[in-house]
């Protein structure tokens, strides 16, 4: 069951990586407005999401994909809180997402930790 955990966790960092190149324009979007280098930061970050997936494939290199994974998730936790501080619609359903995304970035780190 571990290795299926991990080659899940791969897989969902490799597609999310990859929709950084798919759909760049919305990852802009929700880039906090003091950090330089929008589109630039977005291609960065889904690169080092695809190859940090990778990486947690293969037993030699699943320890340094791992931290990879584990920076990525502080690196961008900036830009889940600057959602949740800006956000001003009424759409209560989508507020409780944002909040929700915060601890859930927590597990995130904690289950890329198994993998160290």
């Amino acid at each position: 069951m571990e290795d299926q955990s991990l080659y899940i966790m791969a897989g969902m960092y490799i597609i999310a990586g990859l929709a950084h190149f798919w759909k760049p324009k919305a990852y802009v979007k929700i880039m906090p407005s003091y950090i330089p280098y929008h589109l630039e930061l977005v291609y960065l970050s889904g690169l080092l999401e695809v190859l940090f997936g990778l990486l947690l494939l293969f037993p030699e290199t699943q320890t340094i994909g791992a931290w990879g994974i584990i920076a990525v998730l502080i690196g961008v936790f900036p830009a889940n809180i600057d959602m949740v501080v800006k956000y001003k619609g009424k759409r209560l359903w989508y507020r409780a997402i944002l909040w929700f995304r915060l601890p859930i970035q927590l597990w995130l780190i904690y289950w890329a930790w198994a993998y160290i």
